[in-house]
């Protein structure tokens, strides 16, 4: 009787354990699901993650994802164009939660990525699939054309030659928001101002932005803007090597020449990729859309080394042409076609 009653109590004890485990168990599972660690990925274009660029910028901005929202981040480097989709297949292999593309060149392979994985999220740097944009993926789009009429400004007051030139990486559209931009801002300082302009047919080739540079400098520019990626460090060592002006793109690019960046037009894609990061993370996806950053809300601005060459009337003019083009007072041109109406309309 003893024995039996020892027994039942033993399995009632048994029982009881059980229970509680199992229900700490779901309890912990439960706050697991709750803290879900998201992680996310990135494939640069050629340019590489330390190209003092836009590849950079969305490392440095996904990597203040990790330190602020504790997200797990990585990347793999493109060092061809054929790279592209086995990367991204890399990353689809790893269980990412969001893979990006970072520039153009990526457009198509993205959105193949994305036609056969569905249940996969993308985004994209600097391209926009309009309409037909799928559900499962972002582009993101940034408004250069407002930075660079900043910077154009500046170069216009600055020279002293009113000579001023303009390297582009290549003859595509996000180039020719820098530069028909920066155009529009020299000739809003100074309409007598000559424009030296040439693209160096390469976001890389460091050597063909120096040439350009140098055969700009030769003819009398004391002020280059480049929007060339690795090209246009070719572009600052010339000025640094000739003690004379550049303009620098994307990041804060003072650090590669502190003397010779008069300022930089900077493009916060660390901004976009940690504000989609943020917004993923609280559930939220714009997937089928184009996000367009500005400086409105931040993507794009002037460096804030540009106080360290330029007098201070002339940032006090900067500041408030900031405002109106923020109010829609200064439209700045985005393209050929619009910079010639904006020529028509604004330089007499």
């Amino acid at each position: 009787m003893k024995k039996s009653f020892f027994v039942v109590v033993m399995i009632s004890l048994m029982l009881s354990f059980m229970l509680i485990s199992c229900g700490k168990k779901a309890e912990v599972e439960k706050k697991e699901d709750s803290v879900k660690a998201y992680k996310i990925s990135l494939v640069t274009d050629v340019g590489g993650v330390n190209d003092q660029s836009f590849n950079q910028s969305a490392w440095e901005g996904l990597s203040r994802a990790k330190k602020d929202l504790g997200i797990d981040v990585s990347y793999i480097e493109s060092k061809q164009d054929a790279d592209y989709m086995p990367n991204l297949e890399t990353l689809y292999d790893s269980n990412n939660d969001l893979i990006w593309g970072i520039g153009f060149k990526m457009a198509d392979r993205v959105l193949e990525a994305a036609k056969q994985n569905p249940e996969q999220k993308y985004a994209i740097i600097d391209y926009s699939y309009g309409d037909k944009t799928p559900a499962n993926t972002i582009g993101v789009l940034f408004k250069e054309q407002e930075a660079s009429f900043l910077v154009g400004y500046i170069a216009g007051k600055m020279s002293k030659t009113g000579k001023i030139g303009f390297v582009g990486g290549m003859d595509v559209p996000v180039i020719h928001r820098f530069q028909y931009g920066f155009d529009a801002g020299v000739l809003f300082a100074n309409p007598k101002t000559k424009i030296f302009e040439q693209y160096a047919e390469s976001f890389t080739n460091a050597a063909t932005g120096k040439a350009i540079a140098n055969q700009m400098y030769k003819n009398g520019a004391d002020i280059v803007f480049q929007a060339a990626g690795g090209a246009g460090d070719g572009v600052i060592e010339a000025a640094k090597e000739k003690n004379l002006w550049a303009i620098g793109v994307d990041r804060d690019q003072s650090d590669l020449a502190p003397k010779n960046v008069l300022t930089s037009a900077m493009k916060r894609v660390d901004n976009a990729i940690y504000d989609v990061s943020k917004k993923l993370k609280n559930g939220n996806f714009d997937g089928g859309k184009t996000l367009t950053y500005s400086l409105k809300d931040g993507g794009v601005d002037i460096a804030p080394t540009t106080k360290n060459h330029v007098p201070q009337s002339i940032l006090d003019e900067v500041a408030k042409i900031k405002e109106q083009i923020i109010s829609g007072k200064i439209t700045t041109p985005s393209s050929k076609a619009e910079f010639i109406e904006w020529k028509k309309a604004n330089i007499k």
